[in-house]
């Protein structure tokens, strides 16, 4: 039987300016439940969590709290006061319990923050950790997290999601990282239009509800069309009989016509998703990044130690690793920003950087939206090499007319990560550089962000604590432990867990008779990643259709009469015959590259 609610809502209306945020908002959560708050930037999510926590009150509606419920709240942007990190955390516990210092010493030591630290110095990802411990350490009755994982690292959020999983409290949440919330969720609330959905299965569900809804309103919409169009037929007849009952269809015509119209307008703003694009510019030289026995230390601090690799271009590499560990450092020794102390980097011929930095620091907040894309110049922005006006392309990036004016400063953490993106895909580059960019980004962003690179002609570095989206986009990882220690492996972040060498295994000994012995090397990749084995079993079968599209396409051109016949259909077929032996020239050094490796990982 389900436990009673700890928090609930019933009926509850809020809106801003005039309009509805969200109306008719129904629900609840229990002991025990750990609920997912999904929707699109901008839905509400973020308000309706401070309606459940009490921090907004609503226009209408009931809110319910079981008496004696302690709620904690992590918000998107904590304020840090108090005179020390475990000051400010030790406010987390009930005001009777605030001398139970070790309470506060356990959860800063699990998250890895120095209690006697001022909170005002922290850094975003420090200050992040600090919000957290003050969520955690009082084990309250109810706890809402607004993008917890938001600037943490992979070893943080691994820890988080253990103790989350272990927690016996009410839990909502909003995240973008899917993995997160696959591992941790049971129930999910979907914020859409104004309207809340619930289901009782945790997000790993969401994605195929979220498609049968969609597919349900497209079959109510096509069968209002059809309404709509018998009741126009009916009208255009003329008929003039029974006046009254006449008069009540036509009334009954109007008020399908505008339930059709608020429907399609929904459907339009349910398909209105950012429109990004990357422009490749020029084709860099085949190597693009070497590196041999990289040295770097700081203050004594080891970052690099005999670290080599080579980037070829196309590569797709993620770094990842705990903050704090160099990952940035290398990044930058590796685009040839940093000196190392030991070692040499080349850098490949014709590269044509462009970087996103996590911090925004190349956003001037005293800037608008306009004068940022277009640095201060006219009404246009070049655009994959053509102009278009600076409006029309910040709609691509799902901003409104209104607000072209804004200044940098007033926009939301997920809005200047789009108008960062927005600026760095306009420039044309044939290697992109990405400082955690998926922080603050809506899934359905993320989802056209890996649509774009995946399809990027370039060479891409990325530094990400996003599971999922490393999966899904990069071909390598390099993986920045710590003490010096950086390795690569072949594949995403699952493919690093299996071929990294498990550290609680200690080394195999010599035999006390042997002495000479070699120890034996960790364990590592003995096969291709599930993702390149799929990839070069498919790509003989892509260079077949594309040899038999090139004879094909030839054929058609040495036809005698085509160009003056078709001089259209000509230039079509010319045009795609050359970029059809661009694809092939690539498939086969793909498939060459992937033999070799394959052979390498053989031996």
């Amino acid at each position: 039987m389900a436990s009673p609610p700890l928090l609930a809502l019933r009926d509850v209306r809020l809106t801003f300016g005039g309009t509805p945020l969200f109306e008719g908002v129904t629900t609840w959560v229990g002991r025990g439940d750990k609920t997912c708050l999904v929707g699109r930037n901008g839905s509400g999510k973020s308000t309706l969590l401070k309606v459940l926590a009490g921090e907004v009150l609503a226009d209408s509606g009931e809110r319910f709290v079981q008496p004696g419920t302690r709620i904690a709240t992590l918000p998107q942007d904590p304020l840090l006061d108090g005179a020390s990190v475990a000051e400010y955390v030790a406010h987390g516990l009930p005001e009777d319990e605030r001398d139970q210092t070790y309470r506060v010493e356990t959860v800063l030591a699990a998250l890895g923050i120095d209690g006697s630290r001022a909170p005002q110095n922290l850094s975003g990802g420090e200050g992040r950790r600090a919000a957290l411990a003050r969520a955690l350490v009082g084990e309250p009755d109810a706890l809402l997290l607004d993008e917890p994982t938001n600037h943490l690292d992979l070893p943080t959020i691994l820890w988080l999601e253990e103790w989350l999983k272990s927690y016996q409290g009410a839990l909502v949440m909003i995240s973008h990282d899917r993995r997160f919330l696959d591992t941790v969720s049971k129930q999910t609330l979907w914020l859409e239009r104004g309207v809340v959905r619930r289901a009782e299965f945790g997000f790993s569900g969401f994605p195929q509800w979220q498609e049968e809804t969609y597919a349900a309103e497209e079959a109510e919409l096509a069968r209002m069309d059809n309404l709509l169009r018998r009741e126009l037929h009916w009208l255009a007849r003329g008929v003039t009989a029974r006046r009254k009952r006449n008069m009540g269809r036509r009334r009954a015509l109007d008020v399908l016509r505008g339930e059709r119209a608020q429907r399609f307008s929904s459907k339009q703003d349910n398909d209105r998703r950012a429109n990004l694009a990357a422009d490749a510019g020029d084709i860099s030289g085949r190597l693009v990044i070497e590196a041999e026995k990289l040295e770097k230390s700081y203050d004594g601090k080891v970052i690099a130690k005999g670290f080599s690799t080579r980037i070829l271009r196309g590569d797709r590499v993620g770094l990842i690793g705990p903050n704090g560990a160099g990952k940035t450092t290398l990044l930058r020794m590796l685009t040839g920003d940093l000196a190392p102390d030991g070692g040499v980097v080349r850098l490949g011929t014709n590269l044509e950087p462009a970087y996103f930095d996590q911090r925004r620091d190349r956003l001037d907040p005293e800037r608008s939206v306009w004068d940022t894309l277009t640095d201060g110049r006219g009404d246009n922005i070049w655009v994959r090499g053509r102009p278009q006006h600076v409006v029309g392309y910040m709609k691509d990036f799902l901003f409104q007319e209104n607000q072209a004016r804004t200044p940098v400063k007033a926009l939301s953490g997920g809005e200047r990560n789009r108008l960062l993106l927005a600026k760095l895909l306009a420039k044309p580059s044939n290697l992109l550089i990405l400082d955690e960019p998926t922080n603050d980004l809506d899934m359905d962003t993320l989802d056209l962000l890996e649509e774009v690179l995946a399809d990027y002609e370039g060479t891409l570095l990325v530094v990400s604590h996003d599971r999922d989206f490393l999966d899904r986009l990069v071909t390598s990882v390099i993986a920045v432990e710590g003490d010096g220690d950086i390795a690569e492996y072949t594949g995403g972040y699952s493919d690093y867990l299996d071929q990294r060498p498990k550290k609680d295994e200690p080394a195999a000994k010599p035999k006390p008779d042997t002495p000479k012995a070699e120890i034996p090397r960790a364990k590592t990749a003995t096969k291709l990643s599930y993702k390149d084995a799929r990839e070069l079993d498919e790509l003989p079968g892509r260079m077949d259709k594309l040899s038999a599209e090139i004879a094909k396409l030839e054929a058609e051109i040495n036809d005698p009469g085509l160009y003056t016949r078709d001089r259209k259909r000509f230039d079509t077929a010319t045009g795609r015959l050359d970029a059809a032996r661009v694809e092939l020239e690539a498939a086969e050094e793909r498939w060459l590259e992937l033999e070799a490796l394959r052979e390498e990982l053989t031996r």
